[in-house]
């Protein structure tokens, strides 16, 4: 059994040589994607430690939103865009599924994990998820599952229109990018759960706010877990 382990790490190593995605040193065989060193360097938020924290209070007014944090401060850390852009655009998904990883530790210090019931992903349309081969926000829900034990419902969220990058768009022209993109399905059977929305990066929480939208309506009650904030 440990040779076929020792086999399928190496086979791993091939694809991802085993050093730190950031400076590039060698990792020991207890470091996954970043030296303990770059990984002390990822600018904590340490939101979910607390309510009416920042990034809830981008809901406020906006949308009926239980519990929100995100992991890192997205615009304070070269590594944190460095890593997103790696999973978002390069196929590196074995770091999506880490720093999904280190959500759900995040979220087992949190006071509220015991409310939730199951995991949605903000969905891709499909012919992006087609061309990029996955949804990221999957993969950082994967991550977390494996920690937090909650079930995920991949389709639960449908986006029913492509719409352009949300990158260089303002506020106003953020929302009315996503108005009315995302519905939720009817066999998901969310009413009455609650569920942990998971996105990769919120900016003006245009998008993660037009999901709640459609969960809500849904009959389910939400909470916002994302890897990271656009301070």
């Amino acid at each position: 059994m440990t040779m076929i382990r020792n086999l399928f790490v190496s086979l791993i190593h091939l694809f991802y040589p085993h050093v730190c995605n950031n400076c590039g040193e060698g990792l020991t065989p207890a470091e996954n994607v970043l030296c303990l060193r770059c990984q002390h360097r990822l600018p904590l938020t340490g939101f979910h430690l607390y309510a009416d924290n920042t990034l809830e209070k981008v809901f406020w007014g906006r949308t009926k939103v239980c519990h929100a944090m995100a992991a890192y401060y997205y615009n304070q850390g070269a590594v944190v865009r460095h890593l997103v852009h790696q999973f978002k655009y390069h196929r590196r998904r074995d770091i999506a599924l880490h720093l999904g990883r280190q959500m759900g530790f995040m979220l087992q210090q949190s006071a509220w994990l015991n409310e939730i019931d199951c995991i949605v992903p903000v969905p891709l349309h499909k012919a992006k998820a087609r061309r990029r081969g996955y949804n990221q926000s999957a993969l950082l829900a994967a991550g977390l599952a494996e920690i937090i034990r909650r079930p995920v419902l991949p389709h639960a969220l449908q986006r029913l229109n492509y719409t352009d990058s949300q990158t260089r768009k303002n506020r106003v022209s953020r929302w009315e990018n996503v108005s009315g993109v995302f519905t939720a399905r009817e066999t998901a059977g969310l009413r009455g759960r609650h569920v942990l929305l998971i996105d990769d990066v919120i900016t003006t929480g245009a998008t993660t706010e037009a999901c709640c939208l459609a969960l809500r309506e849904a009959g389910a009650v939400v909470s916002i877990c994302a890897l990271a904030f656009t301070h």
